[in-house]
């Protein structure tokens, strides 16, 4: 089967969308499918070998022009490959391109719009692009922001259109009104132009046929899944130091201040009196280095600096690192998180969870048995379900080993590209 698969890139940032694309496409392209996996946007980075096509549609660079001046909609090819070059785009992307929603309103409506948006230019050269490519068997979208392309790429080659829900509600709904109202609009009248969905877990499944009004016989799951090599199981922890961790970007969303009240908690209000540390990591955005400085200025205030640790992004081998150095493994998000790929990437480390019950975690608890499920927004219950895990290091292990064979049995690339 040939297919063609776009992925966003998300320019510095190791980015869970970007990972399970390249992930899946690796996988089927090992099974011997021809696969091209087609950034947009910016070049893709991964923490596995990236199997990304080199080339970059709707470069970023050249769709920010178009949006903000029509000298940019008429520029000759020649000046076209320059800012849409992969070194161009390298270098924008050090300079931290802002990715709020909050500022991207414009852009979003205008790319919802196709090409009778401001980019309409770039819906030209994927036309072109497209019929210079031997005709694919499917072709898919790497999320509902990207819906724009569907009836483009549905006129260029005639064949099937899927669209991945991975995620994309949090953009949304960050959106500033009227582009929240506007973007929503555009997304639901485009739903007729693709062919199906597959949403990355079953409570995402539901909401989104909910949240865009998709029908049910255009919606399916296919289940986040992750590559296992590097993740065989460790021996059991025997260390002297109790150690909590996360991995997720640095942001208010996956609710690293809430693990901080729950440490808090945990040393101030439950005797825990054990040699401990909280060591955390991944992406920091320019705009959430005064929250991480916050985080740790509460840590400092309460006189428990010493135990909190900022690592930094982690590549694959520090990351797998990383997570077997962990006794349990907490993301306290604030919002309906469909994804946790950090989180299945901990337990397949044979890390037990702590998660709040919202989203996809009570799915992934349910199915691997490796973790404990809280109150959302509860930093007390939080804390009470780590001095749980504490107490009890025989458990505490069964249930990292219970993590570890969970997701080997439910929650692989294997599965997913199966």
């Amino acid at each position: 089967m040939k297919i063609i698969a776009f992925t966003a890139g998300a320019a510095q940032m190791y980015c869970g969308s970007c990972i399970r694309d390249n992930a899946l496409a690796a996988e089927l392209k090992r099974r011997g499918h021809d696969v091209i996996l087609q950034p947009i946007y910016t070049p893709t980075l991964t923490d596995e070998p990236n199997v990304s096509a080199s080339n970059v549609l709707f470069g970023g660079i050249s769709v920010y022009l178009e949006q903000h001046s029509a000298l940019f909609h008429k520029t000759p090819p020649l000046i076209d490959q320059i800012w849409d070059s992969t070194w161009a785009l390298r270098a924008a992307s050090r300079r931290s391109i802002p990715v709020n929603p909050q500022l991207l309103g414009e852009m979003t409506v205008s790319m919802l719009r196709g090409d009778a948006g401001l980019q309409a230019k770039e819906f030209r050269k994927l036309a072109r692009w497209l019929r210079s490519e031997p005709a694919a068997d499917l072709m898919t979208l790497p999320n509902s922001l990207l819906i724009g392309l569907a009836p483009a790429v549905r006129k260029a080659t005639g064949g099937p259109v899927c669209c991945t829900l991975q995620g994309e509600d949090l953009f949304l709904e960050q959106l500033a009104e009227p582009y929240r109202s506007e973007s929503l609009r555009l997304i639901r009248e485009a739903i007729a132009e693709v062919d199906g969905f597959v949403a990355i877990s079953d409570y995402y499944a539901a909401f989104m046929r909910e949240y865009l009004r998709i029908p049910a016989e255009k919606m399916h799951v296919v289940r986040l899944g992750i590559n296992l090599d590097g993740y065989d199981a460790p021996p059991p922890r025997r260390t002297e130091r109790f150690t909590v961790g996360y991995l997720a970007r640095v942001a208010p969303e996956k609710g690293l201040h809430l693990l901080v009240e729950s440490w808090l908690h945990l040393r101030r209000n439950l005797s825990f009196s054990a040699p401990a540390a909280l060591e955390v990591a991944g992406y920091l955005a320019p705009e959430h280095h005064a929250y991480l400085a916050a985080v740790q200025q509460r840590m400092a205030d309460m006189d428990f600096a010493s135990e909190f640790r900022y690592r930094g992004v982690l590549n694959r081998r520090q990351k797998i690192e990383f997570l077997k150095s962990l006794d349990v493994f907490c993301l306290p998000a604030t919002y309906d998180e469909p994804k946790g790929l950090s989180v299945l990437e901990a337990m397949a480390a044979g890390v037990p969870a702590v998660l709040p019950e919202r989203g996809a975690f009570p799915d992934i608890v349910e199915r691997t048995g490796g973790g404990i499920l809280v109150n959302p927004d509860d930093a007390p219950a939080t804390a009470e379900a780590i001095l749980s895990l504490w107490r009890d290091r025989t458990g505490r292990e069964e249930l990292g080993r219970r993590a570890a064979q969970g997701v080997a049995a439910h929650y692989t690339i294997q599965h997913s590209a199966d």
